[in-house]
């Protein structure tokens, strides 16, 4: 009997921990190719969580994924996005998989893009609570760091901290939802069983800007001896 091929799929790519974890649940049904990733209008930062282009390149090359970025404000961010995925639909894909938790406008936005590039939103996180989605994405094997922080929740010595179990249970305790989804915090995914090799990144300028404390990271470079 032959194999049913797997659909096509792009993931709609923040760097951070619930695209990985989407990425994962939905990994084996999908033959995912693409990485979507929006960048400011300048292409010098992610809309999202404000990750430099090289972090997010050097996360899709351990992924094995091609990069399609778009550019915007957020006033434009839709029409960029699916611009990107018009060209990922071009390229053969048929699905879109995205990291999204709740919010029914969340849900509705990506089914609206997915639609306006002809492709198919598929969101495996949906409706799950997030503690148990965080937990989730350290027992498969996650890594990752944090490198935003919104100050009303967390100060900025969060920054750069490895998230693991004793964060988690600290954000349980001090009303801060595990996964971020009320903007607390995000991160930067450095490992996951699906990466070729961990991602070593060195810090940066730490800023505060808008309520909110960033750190500005870089892939390491080789042969670098920096801890």
């Amino acid at each position: 009997m032959t194999a049913t091929a797997r659909p096509v799929a792009a993931i709609s790519w923040s760097g951070g921990k619930d695209c990985c974890l989407a990425l994962m649940r939905a990994f084996a049904a999908f033959d995912v190719r693409a990485a979507v990733t929006m960048f400011d209008e300048a292409g010098a930062r992610s809309r999202s969580h404000g990750l430099r282009p090289e972090v997010v390149l050097a996360q899709a090359g351990r992924l094995g994924f091609d990069v399609e970025t778009g550019r915007g404000s957020w006033s434009t961010y839709e029409d960029g996005f699916v611009d990107a995925l018009d060209r990922v639909a071009a390229r053969g894909c048929t699905h879109v998989i995205f990291g999204d938790i709740f919010e029914d406008a969340h849900r509705a936005w990506n089914e609206r893009v997915a639609a306006r590039a002809g492709l198919v939103a598929v969101q495996p996180l949906w409706g799950a609570p997030t503690a148990g989605l965080v937990r989730e994405f350290l027992a498969r094997g996650g890594e990752a760091t944090l490198v935003t922080v919104r100050t009303a929740y967390l100060d900025a010595a969060w920054l750069g901290r490895r998230l693991d179990t004793d964060a988690v249970e600290t954000f349980l305790r001090i009303g801060v939802d595990p996964c971020g989804e009320r903007g607390e915090y995000h991160t930067v995914v450095t490992n996951c069983p699906l990466f070729s090799a961990p991602l070593l990144l060195d810090e940066g300028e730490r800023v505060e800007r808008g309520g909110c404390w960033a750190v500005d990271l870089l892939p390491r470079a080789p042969g670098s001896t920096a801890c």
